[in-house]
């Protein structure tokens, strides 16, 4: 029989305010209006889902996260809220923190391959219109049908030129491929490249085993995306967490409704998810948050109002933590009533009235009970964090990086034979002469059955990179399984 896991106290108002690990991969929300006290609760809820043994990834977006992995004491309004609740048990902790980060400055590096990522988040990423994304499919699709890895943006570039340049080749098998949407992908991969993207895709891919760790004393890792850079770029900030996302949901097996979550994954800033988001990728990410709590990941949207969210998904987020909401305009005004209707209504309790009295720190608070039904929303305080609220400095981040397990396997990049190298290789086995850092290949004047022996080189290479894991994943993209494919191993 499976044990029971404690409830976890999150707030106090006139009854303690507990969390139920089991309905924690129920989804959840934490709303509220800049300096309401978004950013304590969501490190109060990751730090006592830590103490638990779960999980935690989140970003730190303004990077005042970062103190989790020491314990706290010297803020004296922690030290005044603990005896305004009367938590007589409180002490000060640290908790197991992992960092990570895009640039590799302060955290080990993130990297995927432009394989995983898949053409549709990458056409969000790269700004492409709806024509210009149905080519960067195309040339997924004969990479995949020439077995040719795409890595890195090298490969990409190299990938996009080739398909430009033999453009009439593939039009018979693949349909018309316009130079305008090969230039328009072309100058889009240039400014990524430029603007340090070529950071994110290459090899060591991050495995996301190591996000679902724990420490010596069970407590689970805290996995800290350092983002304050990442955000001056906020797409790409959101499509790198979702694209996190959907690499969770095609990793983790179902395993029905845990005693407490494999995982719990904060996504702050959530409106940018939907911010000019197509609507068949916004379709896709209501399945992923509707299917990936059977994977045991609890998803919290950490964001200002919760109507920034489409009512398909705000309806999954089933415990909820709402600070305060400003109410300067009518159409303030309009969206604090509607917020308050998302709560079971309390008779004792006037719910937009109080959403725009609450203090600092002070929430309204409904959370699922032991039958899966939100309870009857209260008015609570937020209990203080255990952690030091105060940011590390660049030593004792520094320190912890170099002390993590990790250290040393993602800072090591790895650069082996790809696209680009296969399509420089057989360009000039063919007596193309190669221009720049891409492979180049002749245009019109070339005769045809050259061309024809280059791409027939090409599909005698596929075997071997068909064999390699990566090569099997290719046609995978992003959101695989929910497209009806599954990741092969």
């Amino acid at each position: 029989m499976t044990a029971t896991v404690p409830p976890i106290l999150i707030a106090k108002g006139k009854y303690d305010v507990l969390l139920l690990p089991k309905m924690a991969n129920r989804h959840g929300l934490i709303a509220g209006a800049t300096g309401t006290g978004k950013t304590v609760t969501l490190r109060v809820l990751a730090e006592q889902f830590s103490r638990t043994g779960v999980p935690v990834f989140m970003a730190d977006i303004k990077g005042d996260l970062s103190g989790l992995p020491l314990p706290g004491g010297e803020n004296p309004k922690v030290v005044e809220r603990v005896s305004k609740l009367g938590l007589k048990d409180f002490s000060f902790e640290k908790y197991p923190v992992t960092f990570w980060d895009v640039w590799g400055e302060q955290g080990h590096p993130v990297r995927t391959t432009v394989s995983e990522m898949g053409p549709l988040l990458l056409s969000r990423i790269l700004h492409l219109n709806e024509i210009q994304g149905s080519v960067l499919t195309l040339v997924f699709k004969i990479a995949d049908d020439h077995g040719l890895l795409l890595l890195d943006l090298k490969d990409l570039r190299a990938m996009v030129q080739f398909v430009g340049d033999q453009a009439e080749q593939f039009r018979t098998q693949y349909g018309n491929i316009s130079a305008a949407s090969i230039g328009a992908i072309q100058r889009s991969l240039v400014t990524l490249e430029e603007q340090g993207g070529d950071k994110f895709f290459g090899e060591p891919a991050l495995n996301i085993q190591d996000f679902m760790q724990s420490d010596s004393g069970g407590k689970g890792m805290i996995n800290i995306l350092t983002a304050d850079k990442l955000m001056q770029s906020p797409g790409v900030y959101a499509t790198l967490l979702l694209w996190l996302l959907s690499e969770l949901f095609e990793q983790l097996p179902e395993v029905g409704d845990p005693p407490k979550p494999k995982l719990v994954f904060f996504f702050d800033e959530a409106h940018l998810l939907f911010d000019d988001v197509p609507k068949v990728l916004e379709e896709k990410i209501e399945q992923v948050v509707r299917l990936i709590r059977s994977k045991g990941v609890g998803i919290y949207f950490v964001t200002q109002n919760p109507l920034d969210l489409p009512e398909t998904v705000l309806g999954q987020l089933g415990n909820r933590v709402q600070h305060a909401l400003r109410a300067f305009t009518p159409k303030d005004q309009k969206n604090i009533k509607a917020a308050a209707e998302t709560f079971r209504s309390n008779p004792k309790l006037k719910v937009a009235k109080a959403l725009t009295e609450l203090a600092v720190g002070e929430a309204l608070v409904s959370l699922l009970d032991d039958q899966g039904s939100p309870t009857i929303v209260e008015r609570a305080l937020v209990c203080p964090p255990h952690s030091r609220l105060s940011p590390l400095t660049p030593e004792e981040r520094g320190q912890l990086i170099r002390g993590s397990v990790l250290y040393g396997h993602y800072e090591k990049a790895v650069d082996r034979e790809s696209a680009y190298e296969k399509l420089r290789e057989k360009a000039e086995s063919s007596g193309v002469e190669p221009q720049g850092k891409l492979p180049q290949t002749r245009r019109t004047a070339e005769p045809k059955s050259e061309t024809t022996r280059l791409i027939q080189a090409m599909a005698k290479s596929a075997a071997h990179a068909v064999g390699s894991q990566i090569g099997r994943q290719i046609i995978r993209g992003v959101l695989g399984s929910i497209f009806g494919s599954a990741r092969k191993r």
